[in-house]
């Protein structure tokens, strides 16, 4: 069985750290650079960036940010946030990032999904997906829909649809973000994140809700992702990367360097 990971998510305005509860309410955290760093020395396995007004403002992301964060840890770093094209996405990987993730702007023009992995593979593509639990329909015969711009504006698409295409576009990777859970610590939605799983065949990450390690767990069991992202309870010092894959490991779950 492969290795689970455990990636803290970084959200980004102005060049500053933040957090908020279902895309809301946001407030300022701390030095993104400065957490990185720690949770890299932590025992994270990878890194998440997302510069989250980037594509509402419609303004690119902030490189100096992503220079001073790649400068700083040797893990796997993914950025996401105001990256719409090729020459977006050679950016953000020359300033220090392994992997890009497009959200908004790949509903926009799914081509940038293929675009992007035919110059870069698809290994470098992340797919990050926002979505909202709403009543089962024709339309949304899942009962998740698709939705852009940091939650703003719905947009009519069936998640599992939207997930298989992503895959089928040449994406390595999608990151299943529950605008519901997003921020509760109640626990990630599992059932979007195994009915997303199981309809694709590439890695899925569990996004939006984690509050303790059992959480973490569940998502790579119950819900068969690949990896688990989690932001407020490490940036506000309930856990550290450490404690959470330290209770991982001892509740069977396989991770990278537990102590």
């Amino acid at each position: 069985m492969l290795s689970k990971r455990v990636i803290p998510c970084l959200d980004v305005r102005n060049g500053r750290l933040t957090k908020g509860i279902k895309f809301a309410g946001n407030e300022d955290i701390g030095d993104p650079v400065e957490s990185a760093r720690r949770y890299y020395e932590e025992g994270a396995d990878e890194i998440v960036f997302y510069d989250i007004t980037a594509s509402a403002e419609a303004r690119g992301i902030f490189l100096d940010v992503v220079e001073r964060v790649a400068a700083q840890i040797f893990i796997p770093f993914s950025v996401g946030g105001g990256i719409s094209t090729v020459a977006d996405m050679r950016d953000v990987l020359l300033a220090g990032a392994e992997k890009v993730s497009v959200n908004s702007a790949a509903v926009i023009n799914p081509h940038c999904i293929s675009e992007g992995a035919e110059a870069f593979g698809s290994q470098a593509i992340v797919v990050g997906m926002d979505v909202l639990a709403v009543p089962v329909t024709s339309e949304i015969p899942s009962g998740y829909e698709i939705v852009i711009h940091g939650g703003r504006k719905r947009m009519g698409i069936d998640a599992v649809a939207w997930a298989r295409r992503c895959q089928a576009l040449g994406a390595g990777e999608l990151c299943i973000n529950s605008i519901d859970a997003d921020g509760t610590r109640d626990g990630y939605e599992l059932n979007l994140t195994r009915t997303i799983a199981e309809a694709v065949s590439i890695p899925v990450i569990a996004s939006g809700g984690a509050g303790k390690p059992q959480h973490m767990v569940d998502a790579v069991t119950k819900g068969k992702a690949s990896a688990a992202l989690i932001a407020s309870i490490v940036h506000y010092g309930q856990y550290t990367i450490r404690q959470c894959k330290d209770y991982m490991a001892q509740h069977g779950v396989r991770v990278r360097g537990t102590w």
